[in-house]
């Protein structure tokens, strides 16, 4: 070539392989990611043939941090993580400093250093969120009760593992043991106290200005209607502020993303921008992600086979273990400790991260970053097999352990009414089944006109705030019978499952029907082929989310032009 190609030759031999590797790992119904590991392990110095440049691949892979870390900002939801706090938030933290208590204990029993065994541990506890929003989204759980807590979980392990990423720069010489150092305990907490006094400024500055700025300035560029101007303001957001913020306040790149993310999202376009963003934010992931392979040494599942089991044992079985068993703890049923469970039972992009910078700080060997790839490999791969085995499990558990159905009651006080509760809460009453935007609207309307009505829902917090306002409720999934009599479904009027998880929604109205033939059943789905399957089936009333708001929208058009009719003739037919 008549010039130096490097670059672009990193760029197409990752870009394409990836696409292979990844294919591959679709077709075996594996996430894509696992794929684009081994694409990086394929191009690495650890294997033979052609080797790719690692240090142009290392500064991709920054660019990947970023947009990464601005896209989990961009859709990062307060609101989400509030509606499940009293178990997300202290799970979360009590699992993480189980697990890396976990892993640390195995790391020094390996002689390693405790400050390197710390570092290995904490990389150990971390889920990838990336791996888990894909598999609920493919299992159609990913807006169920289940499914928010455990993004909730883990939103918070991402909070956690973005302040280890703060401070692990100041404390590495102690975490290194290092006597050259010198750092007294003064020094050491003035460094801290540095630190996050930078990140305090950051956030201070992002929260007054960039909240006010950055929304404006992506709503002056939409009114170009450039759609490439304002891709390339979105993009020069993320990245401008991560770089400005490791210039400026010593924050890590992947910080300043994750605010520019975060103040992003407090515009009216956020969701454009993160549709935008998304090609070019999942073309640098894939990136990160086989920069990522490129430092794995294959070697290591040779002469250290006895070490790689042992960490993957604490990613797949420690972690889940460590997490279900919190769940319980916290009352909720056994489905819900199993969905939390298995996702968290691997390992993702901030052990990666976390990894990378505890090897540049000298706080981890490259045999650890080795382990950790190896485990991620693992457990990334078996993780949808264990999302597909959890209805099963729980089924084949159910029927089979005393224990497990004594767990799914508990003898909980939210799970049945208190002997308090009105006779016309009782009989003929209304049961809504899920309280979130649409079952509270229905709730309010009935309240409103004196309609008596009883809430089953699988939010405690929920629950908990319900009865605090006078509302009879129970705490619970509908699936499962006993939820369903103790609403006293059994001499109920109606039952309204409003709920988006269609996949129970028939179990619900067997239940309903079995033990009252007469009930009236009321259900909302926002998927057209279920509510084709459930009509089809006389499950009840359904209400078709986009096919209602199309009835609605057509009733008014035709009422502006004079015209009245009956809304079942404006019914549209299927798409």
């Amino acid at each position: 070539m008549p010039h130096s190609a490097d670059l672009i030759t990193t760029i197409a031999t990752s870009f394409g392989l990836a696409l292979v590797m990844g294919f591959i790992a679709a077709r075996l119904k594996m996430p894509p990611m696992a794929g684009y590991l081994l694409a990086g392990i394929l191009i690495g110095p650890a294997t033979p043939g052609f080797m790719a440049d690692i240090g142009l691949a290392q500064q991709l892979a920054e660019i990947g941090v970023m947009l990464l870390m601005f896209g989990v900002g961009l859709h990062f939801s307060l609101d989400d993580l509030l509606a499940v706090k009293k178990i997300a938030i202290p799970g979360a933290i009590i699992q993480i400093i189980a697990s890396a208590v976990l892993g640390t204990v195995l790391a020094l029993a390996w002689d390693w250093q405790p400050g390197t065994a710390v570092v290995f541990g904490l990389a150990l506890s971390v889920a990838s969120t990336v791996v888990v929003l894909r598999a609920l989204e493919a299992s159609d759980a990913l807006k169920s009760m289940n499914g928010r807590i455990a993004v909730g979980w883990l939103i918070v392990e991402d909070l956690v593992m973005v302040l280890v990423l703060v401070l692990l720069p100041p404390l590495a010489g102690v975490l290194r043991g290092d006597s050259a150092s010198g750092a007294s305990p003064t020094s050491l907490l003035a460094a801290i106290a540095l630190t996050l006094g930078k990140v305090l400024a950051f956030v201070l500055i992002m929260v007054v200005v960039g909240k006010r700025v950055l929304p404006r300035m992506l709503w002056l560029v939409s009114q170009t209607g450039s759609r490439e101007l304002f891709t390339l303001s979105v993009i020069a957001v993320a990245i401008g502020v991560a770089y400005g913020s490791a210039v400026l306040f010593d924050v890590s790149f992947a910080l300043g993303a994750f605010f520019a993310g975060m103040m992003m999202r407090e515009s009216e376009l956020s969701h454009r921008a993160a549709e935008e963003s998304l090609p070019l934010r999942d073309a640098f992931a894939v990136l990160f992600f086989v920069s990522v392979g490129m430092l794995f040494d294959p070697q290591i599942v040779v002469d250290h086979p006895v070490m790689l089991l042992a960490t993957t044992a604490i990613v797949m079985i420690g972690n889940p273990l460590v997490a279900a068993a919190l769940v319980l703890l916290f009352r909720y049923p056994l489905n819900t400790a199993l969905t939390v469970g298995v996702s968290l039972a691997q390992i993702g992009e901030f052990s990666f991260i976390l990894a990378a910078l505890g090897v540049s700080l000298g706080l981890l060997p490259a045999q650890g970053q080795s382990l950790l790839v190896a485990a991620a490999l693992i457990s990334i791969s078996a993780n949808p097999l264990l999302f597909a085995a959890t209805k099963p499990a729980l089924d084949w558990i159910r029927a089979r352990s005393a224990l497990a159905q004594r767990l799914e009651r508990s003898g909980d006080p939210l799970g049945e009414l208190p002997m308090s509760t009105g006779e016309r809460y009782l009989s003929g009453q209304v049961v809504i089944v899920g309280y979130g935007r649409v079952g509270r609207r229905i709730g309010d309307a009935l309240g409103a006109l004196g309609v008596p009505y009883v809430v089953a829902e699988q939010n405690r917090e929920q629950v908990e705030q319900l009865r605090e306002s006078g509302i009879p409720s129970v705490f619970g999934d509908a699936v499962q019978p006993f939820v369903l009599i103790q609403a006293h479904i059994a001499k109920a009027g109606m039952l309204v499952i409003a709920t988006p998880d269609t996949v129970s929604h028939r179990r619900m109205a067997e239940i309903a029907r079995a033990l009252n033939p007469g009930i009236e059943i009321v259900v909302r789905t926002h998927d057209e082929e279920a509510a084709l399957l459930l009509e089809t089936e006389n499950v009840g009333k359904v209400f078709f989310g986009e096919r209602e708001l199309a009835s609605a929208m057509i009733r008014y058009v035709l009422a502006r032009r004079g015209i009245e009719v009956a809304p079942e003739v404006v019914q549209p037919p299927p798409a």
